[in-house]
């Protein structure tokens, strides 16, 4: 089992000493720290306790490096909030605190250093003064345990309650999400070239493998993993990780940045949050505040959007934010991070992302992102149940697989199982890899048969509408993967028949008049009488109408209608034949080419099979190479098989 301890609290209150004597390794590894005595950077160190591997995340005391400290902060499991006897709660203990609680923490241990110099009262009162700090908070009924880094008092002691701690919380709940490690420290080692630490948060990484560093989404790939200082082929979450990258210089890299399967987060600059602003905030949180938010080991200035009828949260309160970055940065659902005011720096703050790659709100915007946020709180852990909210959250454009696994951070397999959960259920149809609600669908059936209805309604005589007309008219923002399942769907239920890239209703008849009846029989007879030596197309259909009421344009209906049916065949703009008359045309010529030795025929010898004039020929042996009944050979062509 592999657990993350996070130290806490106030300067010179015996954090890196504590580590030390757990540990036996020195945290503070900058020369600057070991000058002045005082934890400026985040420092490691690890202990075995049976099967148990803690390891030791030490982070600074000094207000002026607490967002050292934040870096550190991501992804403990198990905070030790150190507090000195001689001295009890301080600023720093409290800020450290409430980071820890606003971080979503639910274990940890509270240490109360300096043992040996301090008598029992004393101590009582420093154990009084913490009780207090940590009263309704998931510390409240945490173990206390008083020790001497110096003489080594309590320590054996420090040592069972953890590998309590440690029986009692089990190992880390699969979560599902994809690996992600926010990085804190970048270096350089001869021989290897670029090294990025941090705490792996989530997923797995193996050796080989390639990540993508956010937010510039670059590939790199894994030429060799560390953990805990053995070399090893794969971590896993929870474990401090070393990971050697090849690809990239060290140059380039710094702590804020991240590394994480590729193709799956999104680096945003616009999310949707729930915060809570801590009681001793200065002021009121107000729309358009500049602040610092802390999320993984990255800091970035921020605009606040508050989504509240009072445009503000007071301190203490909760309430819906949308923060606009300075920077983008890479998170996913459920993320936690804190909030330090611009200046003077400190922590007013926390919260939890619900939706990190949001729109820019305008204020009609705010009643259903507020919907959205409460809907995901509802929903908790349960995957199937967010996918359904996000599905139903895309409206007509549904969502994909990537978009969900965008927002979510979800690995694959866990995405696509969430997604079919939605559609056994019946809340979801997979429309071309985009997930619509039923709901949503359905409405778009019944829009596409209105606009098919009122289309026949106008035009009884068109056979079908074009499909490319149809997404024009109603549905030019559906993905088309959508829009094309969508007219599949109603013609595998019946209700819709394709043509080509016409669509009708299945029982559409095309209603003529007597006048229009007569009129089509008119250009029929012309064409079947003529057989291969019919007047223009033109002459015809104003012939066939004369005397009659009906219009050019209807009559031109007519003649596609014919087309379309099969009765006669266009071969040029100005010509038409009667199908049949071609028919035998075309048996005539493979019967010749039955009988040749070659297969070929010229124009002259075209004209005496057709008993035609090369009026007609030409146009009919074009006509005869596009369908691939004959095939031009130099002057002659060769009659097809």
């Amino acid at each position: 089992m592999e657990i993350i301890v996070g130290t806490a609290g106030h300067i010179d209150h015996g954090k890196t000493a504590l580590v030390r004597a757990l540990t036996g390794t020195d945290a503070d590894r900058l020369p600057e720290e070991k000058q002045r005595g005082i934890t400026i950077d985040i420092g490691f160190a690890e202990l075995e306790i049976g099967d148990v591997h803690f390891g030791f995340v030490d982070v600074p005391g000094h207000e002026r490096f607490v967002k050292n400290m934040l870096a550190g902060a991501s992804g403990i499991d198990v905070v030790m909030l150190v507090i000195a006897a001689d001295e009890g709660v301080m600023p720093q203990t409290r800020e450290h605190f409430e980071i820890c609680r606003l971080l979503g923490l639910t274990h940890g241990i509270i240490v109360l250093t300096k043992r040996d110099m301090v008598d029992d009262e004393m101590l009582e009162l420093a154990r009084l003064d913490a009780a207090e700090l940590v009263a309704g908070s998931f510390l409240e009924d945490a173990a206390v345990v008083a020790v001497s880094s110096k003489t080594g008092l309590g320590m054996d002691e420090l040592t069972t309650t953890l590998a309590e701690l440690a029986a009692s919380k089990g190992e880390r709940p699969d979560d599902a999400r994809a690996a992600f490690l926010p990085i804190d420290r970048s270096f350089t080692v001869k021989g290897f070239g670029a090294v990025v630490t941090g705490t792996l948060a989530h997923g797995e990484i193996a050796e080989g493998t390639e990540l993508e560093l956010l937010p510039g989404q670059r590939r790199v790939r894994v030429r060799g993993l560390h953990t805990h200082g053995r070399s090893v082929k794969a971590a896993r979450a929870g474990q401090r990780t070393a990971i050697n990258l090849a690809g990239i210089d060290h140059s380039e890299l710094s702590r804020g940045m991240a590394v994480g399967e590729p193709g799956v987060m999104s680096p945003t600059q616009i999310f949707d949050a729930e915060v809570e602003l801590l009681g001793d905030a200065p002021r009121p949180m107000r729309s358009r505040q500049r602040v610092r938010i802390h999320i993984g080991t990255a800091e970035i200035l921020a605009r606040v959007f508050v989504m509240n009828s009072a445009g503000e949260i007071s301190a203490g309160d909760v309430g819906p934010v949308q923060f606009r970055l300075e920077s983008p940065v890479a998170c996913a659902m459920a993320d936690r991070f804190i909030i330090r005011s611009y200046s003077p720096q400190r922590t007013i703050g926390g919260g939890k992302v619900f939706l990190p790659l949001a729109d820019k709100h305008k204020r009609r915007d705010i009643p259903a992102a507020v919907a959205l946020i409460d809907e995901l709180k509802v929903a908790g852990h349960d995957r199937a149940t967010i996918a359904s909210i996000f599905i139903d959250a895309g409206g007509e454009n549904g969502i994909s697989i990537f978009e969900l696994r965008a927002q979510t951070g979800w690995k694959k397999e866990a995405t696509e199982k969430a997604l079919a959960e939605c559609v056994a259920a019946g809340g979801a149809i997979n429309g071309g890899g985009r997930f619509v609600a039923v709901s949503q669908f359905d409405a778009m059936k019944a829009r596409v048969l209105d606009r098919i209805n009122r289309f026949h309604s106008a035009d009884p005589l068109a056979r079908g509408i074009s499909r490319e007309t149809l997404r024009e008219q109603g549905f030019r923002y559906v993905p088309p993967e959508v829009f094309d399942s969508l007219l599949a769907l109603l013609i595998s239920e019946g209700k819709l028949a394709g043509d080509k890239d016409l669509v009708r209703f299945a029982d559409h008849q095309t209603e003529m008049s007597a006048e229009e009846k007569a009129v089509s029989g008119s250009i029929s007879a012309t064409l079947r009488d003529a057989k291969l030596e019919p007047p223009k197309l033109a002459d015809v259909v104003a012939e066939a109408i004369k005397s009659t009421t009906v219009s050019p344009p209807s009559a031109q209906k007519l003649v596609r209608l014919l087309i379309g049916s099969g009765a006669m065949i266009k071969v040029t703009d100005e010509y038409c034949f009667d199908a049949e008359a071609l028919n035998e045309l075309k048996a005539d010529l493979r019967s010749y080419a039955d009988a040749s030795t070659d297969r070929t025929i010229d124009v002259t010898r075209f004209k005496e099979i057709a008993g035609v004039s090369r009026k007609y020929a030409i146009p009919l042996l074009e006509y005869f190479d596009r369908e691939r009944v004959t095939v031009r050979a130099g002057d002659k062509r060769v009659i097809m098989k």
